[in-house]
This record gives C-alpha cells, sequence and structure tokens, in this order.
C-alpha cells in the first residue's frame, strides 16, 4: 500500500521515487519533502489543499497510511499535555468521567474541524484556570518518567551481571572438566592402580564437582540493587538493598528417572476394535474418502477416521443397565453387611 501513496501537489507516487517521504502539516494534509522546501522557498506558504497558512516547524514526517491518523495523533499529543489531570483531583468518579468525555469532545471538534474557534477558546480558559494543577501534574510525570528511566537502567545492569555470572560459570565448568580429563589420562599413563578403579574414582569426583558448583554459585552474593519508587498509580518498584539470586544458574538434576510412556487402557464395554495396523488388510477403506495431500501434511490418515468409527461402532454392545444395577445393588448390600458385622463386633 505504500507505493501508492502520493504526493497532492507534484503526483509522485512512492513507486516512482521509492526515496520519496511524505510530510503532514498541520491541518493534516501530506506533502511530499521536496514540496514543502519549495512551499517555504519565500519564507512562508498556505496548504495546497486548505489554504491554511502553515511554518516550516509544523510539518512531521508522516508515520501512517492516513494522513488524518498523524493529524489526530499530533492533536491528542498536543491537547493531552494540557488536559494532564488524574482520577485523585476529582472528588467523585463521575467528575472524572465527565473530564474525561470533555477532553475526547474537544480532540474530536480538532480532528475534524468542528467549531475550531470555540473550541480553541475553551482551550485558552482551561490552561488560565488550571494552570497551577497542570504545572503540578507535568512535574509528577516528569519524575515518574526518571524513575521509568532509573528502573530501566537497574535492570539493564541485572542483566549484564546475570550474563557475565553465566559465561564465567560455563567457562569455570570448562575449565574443570578439562583439569579432570587431564588428571584421568595422566592417570591411566603412568599409575600402577587398575583402570577400572581409576576411571571409578574420576567418575566420583566428577560428580561431587557438580554438586558443589550449584551450592558455590548460591552462596555467591547479588550485587544487584534496585532503588525503590512507587508511582501516583501506587505500583512499588523495587525493593533497595535487597540482594536477589534468581539469576544464578539452574543446578543439573540427573538423578530424577526419565520419562517412560505407557500406554493408555480402553475399557470399550464392548468387543475390541480392530488394531489400526490392521484395518487396510482388512479392506476397511473401501468405503472411505482416502486422505488428500494437505492432510496428510498435517499427519491425517484415513486409518484415524476408520478407527475412530469402528470404536465408537463398538464401544457399549456388551453394557447391560439390569447387570450394573445387579452389580451395584450387590457391592451396597455387601458394604452394609460389613458395616453391620463390625457394630457387633
Amino acid at each position: 500500500m505504500d507505493d501508492y501513496q502520493t504526493c497532492p501537489k507534484c503526483k509522485t507516487t512512492k513507486y516512482r521515487n521509492p526515496a520519496m517521504v511524505l510530510m503532514v502539516n498541520a491541518c493534516g494534509h501530506a506533502l511530499c519533502e521536496s514540496c514543502v522546501e519549495l512551499l517555504f522557498a519565500k519564507g512562508s506558504g498556505a496548504c495546497p489543499e486548505c489554504k491554511c497558512p502553515l511554518r516550516r516547524n509544523n510539518f512531521r514526517v508522516q508515520l501512517f497510511e492516513d494522513p488524518a491518523v498523524d493529524k489526530e495523533v499530533d492533536i491528542r499529543k498536543r491537547i493531552l499535555k494540557e488536559f494532564n489531570k488524574r482520577q485523585e483531583d476529582f472528588p467523585t468518579l463521575r467528575e472524572y468521567n465527565d473530564y474525561l468525555e470533555e477532553v475526547e469532545t474537544i480532540i474530536f471538534n480538532l480532528v475534524f474541524d468542528i467549531d475550531p474557534a470555540g473550541t480553541n477558546k475553551m482551550i485558552d480558559n482551561y490552561k488560565k484556570e488550571n494552570k497551577d494543577i497542570t504545572q503540578k501534574n507535568r512535574n509528577r510525570q516528569s519524575q515518574e518518567e526518571m524513575e521509568l528511566e532509573e528502573l530501566l537502567e537497574a535492570e539493564k545492569a541485572q542483566q549484564s551481571e546475570k550474563a557475565n555470572l553465566y559465561v564465567n560459570a560455563e567457562l569455570e565448568e570448562k575449565k574443570q572438566k578439562h583439569k579432570a580429563r587431564e588428571k584421568l589420562i595422566d592417570e591411566l599413563m603412568f599409575s600402577d592402580a587398575d583402570a577400572k578403579s581409576i576411571v571409578a574414582s574420576h567418575v566420583q569426583a566428577t560428580a561431587a564437582l557438580a554438586k558443589e558448583q550449584p551450592k558455590a554459585a548460591a552462596a555467591q552474593p547479588s550485587s544487584g540493587v534496585v532503588k525503590s519508587s512507587k508511582f501516583s498509580s501506587g505500583v512499588q518498584i523495587g525493593l533497595r538493598g535487597q540482594h536477589t539470586n534468581s539469576f544464578l544458574p539452574i543446578p543439573k538434576q540427573e538423578d530424577l528417572p526419565l520419562y517412560r510412556y505407557t500406554a493408555p487402557v480402553f475399557d470399550y464395554d464392548g468387543p475390541p476394535p480392530p488394531a489400526i495396523e490392521k484395518l487396510g488388510k482388512l479392506n476397511y477403506f473401501a468405503n472411505i474418502r482416502a486422505a488428500n495431500i494437505t492432510e496428510r501434511a498435517g499427519g491425517y490418515t484415513e486409518a484415524m477416521s476408520c478407527c475412530r468409527a469402528l470404536q465408537e461402532a463398538l464401544g457399549g454392545l456388551f453394557y447391560s443397565p439390569q447387570l450394573t444395577h445387579k452389580t451395584a445393588v450387590l457391592a451396597t448390600n455387601s458394604s452394609t453387611q460389613d458395616t453391620d458385622d463390625m457394630e457387633t463386633t
């Protein structure tokens, strides 16, 4: 879609000039960068479409395909910079919602050019009446942004420390393994002891070293300190002076038993259906649609649907409600008799 973006003045498109950069002015109409330079060659200019007087510093690079979206984003940023009240500045939630609705109405009027004179007058009156609270909220917002930047810097430092710790742990483990291997080779070459005993002692030493490494890593204190800060919303960020070992290497657990698959046992309450491997030999696929290439690529075969149909057809054929009821009654009577015997005893 970017290839069809066109400058309304020179009619140049992105397809013909891939290096073309569209710029949006305050009124929401777009011009290419070359036309903007020509427009302000004499120091001033007006929009070619709506004849609105413009200034060079009002133009910005178009980010979205529709210039109206860029216009709304710019207006929303400018309005919310002044209308920055928060919920705690209002006595009730209803008044805060009315305030938000009023802000959205102002943005809507400026975006679609509905009574711009009256809307700008409303904005000027708001600036005069709420100058102090606007400045206070700006300072509060800048303080929160600074705290957020400090938090991000602390997180980057922790990530860097974590990466260095991983690298150092891997290097140390490789060094220990290399030394142990060299020691084993030297003992096998120059020692008079039995080779099996030497290998067995080497295996024990390696296992003991593997168990000691996680303990040594956990004993190292962390130097990462996160500054404590709290936003106006009540969110607590970080804890000063609290060390964390959450980024230490996870100890290896080699003694856990391996997972073994156990085939499930199905009680069909009927005759057992043929195995899925025998369906083709018994010519069960004659009346079933064969799987196409796309279905086979996903792992589906006609044997699956045939086996499922046979399971549903044969399942429950031996089910008898009378026998089930009699079995339940006998089991209940037996448990009751056992209880009575125990009470008598």
